[in-house]
């Protein structure tokens, strides 16, 4: 059986932790930023991690991450 394909799209934008958690970036934060507030810049610039279904969905996507 041949080898599973990544989705390239998929890898540049997620990574695994090395407790196995999705981390992704927040977006929202490169241009139209003087009305957001710089709490909320702070806040975007955390990363977010994925659970369920969603963190089931992007390891199909990225079999060897």
């Amino acid at each position: 059986m041949p080898k599973m394909k990544t989705n390239r799209s998929a890898a540049k934008r997620f990574s695994v932790t090395g407790s196995g958690k999705i981390r992704r970036n927040k977006g929202g934060k490169s241009h139209i930023n003087v009305k957001k507030s710089s709490k909320r810049m702070r806040r975007l610039l955390e990363p977010d991690f994925l659970e369920g279904s969603a963190a089931k969905k992007i390891k199909t996507y990225v079999p060897y991450l």
